[in-house]
């Protein structure tokens, strides 16, 4: 496979503040059971796809996406913790399942201060679950603006 050396990269999802995530007050994103990624606390309404794909699930409520990269990685963006049991309200996507995007496509739209107000955390986790099949895995911490490049990794 010619991609093997290069390195790829995972966009920021949304613009706001990145962070480890270990630091997600959740346990399923925090232990790692998931995969490997990070965390943004967003500052915006608007979230992107990281990368090109095809999303292989739009959840019905909006509030989260996995989308299967061309290169394979399977990467999951989920905005806001238990953000499910809002069942759409403050969620507008714009893609759904079997949609092929490119890097920096918009995925939804969701209400951060609305979400918030409502005592739902907005920080979205952006997780690889397949995190075996990359190496030479870099985040970049602190404050981005959507579409800023935030993770290179090399594939194995």
């Amino acid at each position: 496979m010619s991609n093997i050396s290069k390195k790829q990269t995972l966009l920021a999802t949304c613009s706001g503040e990145v962070v480890k995530l270990e630091d997600v007050c959740d346990e399923v994103f925090s232990s790692g059971i998931l995969g490997k990624g990070f965390a943004i606390i967003p500052s915006g309404n608007d979230f992107f796809s990281p990368v090109s794909g095809t999303i292989t699930n739009a959840y019905d409520t909006g509030h989260a996406y996995m989308i299967t990269s061309k290169d394979g990685l399977e990467v999951l963006v989920h905005i806001g913790i238990d953000t499910v049991e809002l069942d759409g309200e403050f969620f507008s996507p714009v893609v759904k399942t079997n949609m092929s995007v490119s890097q920096g496509d918009k995925l939804g739209y969701a209400d951060t201060s609305n979400i918030l107000s409502r005592g739902y955390d907005p920080i979205t986790p952006i997780v690889i679950t397949n995190p075996e099949k990359i190496e030479n895995l870099k985040i970049t911490y602190g404050k981005v603006k959507a579409l800023d490049v935030i993770m290179e990794y090399t594939l194995k």
